[in-house]
């Protein structure tokens, strides 16, 4: 299950070292190549919100290796790409399509003892970050060698062969749940208004992946300019670096249930917003972007760590529409911190990005400690 999320979720972020050399291809400017990641991260979300509850009412194993031959599909499309409007769909198709990490999350969720549920969630999630990790090395190498076409079509290759790997692997899961679709998703609402710590889990897991698309989406323009004059195959590279901290999952599972999820979220806010002290002070010195990413790395993953192991142990009947509800909110954050950066780089450099970065990590930091209770009731109310 690790494995196969790494695979999976690498679909969303194969583009975030390749923008430069896709805004050539299509002759745009780097702010409005930023779109593209934007609108990859807005697609998952929205595949999230119509697709994902589906694990409650499908069994799980053949709608994910139905989900993998359709991300096929999208990949392909992204790497046929001839004009910037097909590339802006396809790149919405794709994340659209590839939501098969968090059908999958749920999944592990449920065969997992519940005193080891943050554990097991970790080791997963592991793979997973990973996958984001490695996906933008694999990109970054493979793009600068073959150009960036290429890294799709690969992609797609993989998925086919994952979706024969799962089919013979996966147990059959049957549903938990025989509501009705659209009555599904209508309780998607009543699950936000109902379940505080989901909506808590909501705010903050936007705001701290908002901070981490920020940096990602605009590390490749950093690398390109005077300051450092390296490309897509340096910014790929970077992946490796943070693969430290997304080792550190499992770790992080086992202390939420030493102690508590809250805790290790509350540690994950602090150490994100020290990334980006570290990016802002020593950004233009290598090895300080090196100790930057690892720092960030580690605080987003225990940050999502923490939170996917207090919103599963809410309702096991609605685990995946819960995780739906959470997930939107964390990609659509995602989707704003990537059109954001771009936008800070273009017209502020790289201070404005850090500063940018700082701001979304504060508001996760307020919204867990000094505003967690008024903002729950206010939301409660509404």
């Amino acid at each position: 299950m690790a494995v196969a999320c790494g695979i999976t979720v690498a679909n969303i972020y194969y583009a975030q070292p390749l923008l430069s050399e896709i805004a050539r291809t299509f002759d745009v400017s780097q702010a409005d190549i930023g779109v593209v990641a934007m609108l990859t991260q807005i697609g998952y979300a929205m595949g999230m919100l119509f697709l994902l509850p589906l694990g409650d009412i499908r069994e799980r194993r053949s709608l994910i290796v139905l989900m993998l031959f359709v991300a096929a599909a999208a990949l392909i499309m992204m790497s046929a790409s001839f004009n910037i409007g097909i590339l802006f769909f396809a790149a919405f198709a794709v994340g659209f399509t590839s939501i098969i990490p968090q059908l999958i999350v749920p999944f592990a969720a449920q065969l997992a003892l519940p005193s080891e549920r943050g554990k097991i969630i970790g080791n997963v999630m592991s793979g997973l970050l990973i996958g984001i990790l490695l996906s933008r090395t694999f990109s970054g190498i493979i793009g600068t060698a073959f150009g960036w076409r290429t890294v799709y079509i690969i992609a797609a290759i993989m998925m086919m062969i994952l979706a024969a790997a799962l089919k013979a692997l996966l147990p059959v899961s049957l549903p938990s749940s025989k509501v009705a679709y659209k009555k599904l998703l209508g309780s998607l609402w009543g699950l936000l208004k109902t379940e505080p710590i989901l909506r808590e889990a909501s705010i903050s897991g936007a705001m701290l992946f908002a901070a981490f698309s920020v940096f990602w989406t605009t590390l490749v323009f950093l690398l390109e300019s005077s300051v450092y004059n390296l490309g897509a195959q340096t910014a790929g590279l970077f992946g490796l670096v943070g693969v430290t901290g997304a080792l550190a999952a499992s770790l992080v599972g086992r202390v939420a249930d030493k102690k508590s999820p809250r805790f290790t979220l509350g540690m994950a806010i602090v150490i994100c917003i020290i990334s980006y002290v570290c990016f802002l002070l020593l950004g233009f010195k290598l090895w300080g972007l090196i100790i930057g990413v690892i720092l960030l790395d580690l605080g987003t993953q225990a940050g999502q760590v923490s939170n996917q192991a207090r919103i599963f142990a809410l309702n096991p009947e609605a685990r995946n529409r819960i995780n739906t509800v959470f997930m939107v909110s964390y990609f659509i954050g995602g989707s704003t911190g990537s059109i954001v950066g771009a936008y800070s780089w273009s017209h502020f450099g790289w201070i404005g990005v850090c500063v940018t970065g700082i701001l979304f990590d504060t508001i996760a930091l307020i919204s867990h400690f000094g505003l967690r209770k008024k903002l729950c009731m206010y939301l409660g109310k509404n």
